[in-house]
């Protein structure tokens, strides 16, 4: 069922995303308890998804919307 859920190609592996790394101070790298430090754009066979550590996109604004079209 997690593949489903999870489109390889819409989220490709990351090492930011991995439940083993969290995320460096400077932001730049990736502190992974397999590798050490290693890049967040990179990967490993140890990879493993958290769902909670992808930051979702902003939703796309409304072009024209005015505030009064959403009073009653």
């Amino acid at each position: 069922m997690k593949k489903k859920l999870l489109s390889a190609a819409k989220y490709p592996p990351r090492c930011s995303y991995c439940k083993r790394g969290r995320l460096s101070p400077d932001g730049e790298s990736v502190l992974c308890d397999k590798k050490g430090i290693v890049d967040k754009n990179s990967s490993c066979r140890s990879y493993r998804y958290d769902v909670m550590k992808r930051v979702p996109e902003k939703p796309a604004e409304i072009p024209g919307a005015n505030p009064e079209d959403f009073e009653i």
